[in-house]
């Protein structure tokens, strides 16, 4: 399989023995849940930021002008923290949805920063300046930035698609698409879940690295296991998944590539899938998928 690769660096070990540990724990630069890492590329950087009891922030940096955009920024000191260290300049706030694990600190955030802009899809975004829709493009220096509408989760998700000169793309999915899974459909239909899981992040290329919102790896791949028992993609990504648990390492950058092989919802067309749903149209197939997970206990 196509796992975490060479590019991921862990960025500190948990040890909090040390005064240099303790002096981070105690600022914010992350949380408990598992470290911070470094993804790194040639043209584009991304720091995974663990937040609150699962979340994850990202901050981006475009190597070639250091330049540095963040993605749902719930926790404003620890954003701060890793900007400083990474001695770049946060120009962009590029928010998912307005829920307030994701929006909640935009604003706090927009003080510690001049000049702040704030990305999302939603009016109900905290500190939102540049509302953008399907298509929408812009720039974090020279690392070009594509909107994808993924409404369902809540009407107004976006899902951010970040590409450069020599770099493997990455999106960012904030509740729509999971490692294994997807967010509830709190806001929208199976139709449209379809939609943004199937005919939008699926057409991604392969190779596009997944950057979820949360670290439900474990979780999820149990559930995906119980469709499908003998998916052996699924077995093997569960032993990686329990390797990473054991070095408190986070289990994300995931790719599509790995989507479509292990997690059910982005293959509600296989024949297995729908065996197991007993149902006979993809749509429906994410529907049963969804209210199954729902009352799912491993």
């Amino acid at each position: 399989m196509l796992l975490l690769n060479k590019y991921i660096t862990p960025l500190f070990s948990r040890d909090t023995t040390s005064p240099s540990a303790r002096s981070i724990a105690t600022n914010g630069f992350y949380a408990t849940h598992c470290n911070s890492t470094i993804v790194k590329q040639p043209n584009m950087k991304v720091q995974i930021l663990p937040a609150l009891q699962d979340n994850y922030m990202y901050l981006i940096i475009d190597e070639a002008s250091q330049e540095a955009a963040v993605v749902d920024p719930v926790d404003p000191d620890s954003v701060a923290s890793a900007v400083q260290q990474n001695n770049v300049h946060l120009t962009k706030v590029l928010t998912t949805h307005h829920h307030f694990d994701h929006a909640g600190g935009n604003a706090k955030l927009c003080k510690k920063f001049n000049n702040l802009q704030v990305y999302g899809g939603d009016d109900r975004i905290e500190a939102l300046t540049c509302k953008v829709k399907q298509d929408d493009t812009f720039n974090i220096g020279s690392l070009q930035v594509r909107c994808l509408s993924t409404p369902c989760h809540t009407s107004g998700h976006i899902c951010y698609y970040v590409t450069g000169d020599q770099d493997p793309p990455a999106v960012f999915t904030g509740d729509t698409l999971f490692a294994g899974g997807c967010g509830r459909f709190f806001e929208g239909t199976a139709e449209q879940m379809y939609k943004a899981l199937i005919e939008i992040l699926g057409s991604l290329p392969n190779e596009t690295k997944v950057y979820c919102g949360h670290e439900y790896t474990g979780n999820n791949l149990k559930f995906a296991k119980y469709v499908e028992p003998e998916n052996e993609a699924i077995r093997q990504k569960i032993e990686w998944v329990r390797i990473q648990h054991e070095k408190n390492n986070p289990t994300v950058p995931s790719s599509i590539q790995e989507e479509k092989l292990t997690n059910p919802f982005m293959r509600v067309h296989e024949q297995s899938v729908m065996d197991h749903t007993e149902q006979k149209d993809p749509i429906q197939t994410m529907a049963f998928l969804r209210r199954e997970k729902d009352n799912f206990k491993a």
